[in-house]
């Protein structure tokens, strides 16, 4: 379990930096051609959407780590030796 906390720590982390350097700021547009009206918009990475998202990546490596943990604590130690 702790293992797979720690890679999705890792991961979450990894990923924010990864949006915040990409997106924070960044601005796009788009138009409708029939009407010829055009949208803009903004994006803005906060410190609290980064914190939710690490947070969120931690829940599901947790999760995703669950089922073979049980597995792995119920077999016996000699049969999860001979396994590949």
């Amino acid at each position: 379990m702790f293992e797979s906390l720690l890679l999705a720590l890792v991961g979450g982390v990894a990923g924010a930096a990864a949006a915040y350097f990409a997106f924070d700021g960044f601005q796009a547009a788009t138009i409708n051609w029939q009407t010829f009206s055009q949208i803009a918009f903004a994006f803005t990475v906060t410190p609290k959407l980064l914190v939710s998202a690490i947070v969120w990546a931690a829940i599901i490596g947790l999760l995703g780590g669950l089922f073979p943990a049980i597995r792995a604590a119920r077999l016996p130690i000699a049969a999860a030796l001979r396994e590949t």
